[in-house]
């Protein structure tokens, strides 16, 4: 498949996403699904805030490029990770799993990682365990 064909077939997936029951925007062409909430009054992360996540990463294709899952959850400093990451985890509150839909501008952009192609709009399954 030709890079650009790639990357419209990326942008069609999300677009039809979207349309889904259940599936909700954020800024950015960023779309979220609430899988499990945690206590509303549960705290929220800011940029500058170390988070405690599960996540799995995964393709439109279903190929699964990372997870922490089955391992010890990672904490990573909000502001250091992609801004996919840094607007959909300051909307969650601890004990909230979401899968987060990112189109490629909010993940790698055009540059491939290992396992993600260029162009590639990214679905992550966070479940958001402590904010510090």
């Amino acid at each position: 498949m030709a890079k650009q064909e790639y990357i419209d077939k990326n942008k069609e997936w999300l677009r039809a996403k979207a349309q889904e029951p259940g599936v909700k925007p954020l800024d950015k062409g960023i779309f979220y699904k609430v899988i499990s909430k945690g206590r509303p009054d549960a705290p929220k992360p800011n940029r500058n805030s170390v988070v405690v996540v599960h996540y799995t990463g995964t393709t439109i294709n279903g190929k699964k490029f990372d997870s922490s899952r089955g391992g010890t959850a990672p904490a990573m400093r909000l502001r250091d990770l992609i801004q996919g990451w840094i607007i959909a985890l300051q909307q969650m509150r601890v004990g909230d799993r979401w899968e987060i839909y990112l189109p490629a501008e909010m993940g790698y952009g055009r540059f491939s990682q290992p396992g993600i192609p260029g162009g590639s709009t990214l679905i992550f399954d966070i479940e958001l365990l402590g904010v510090g």
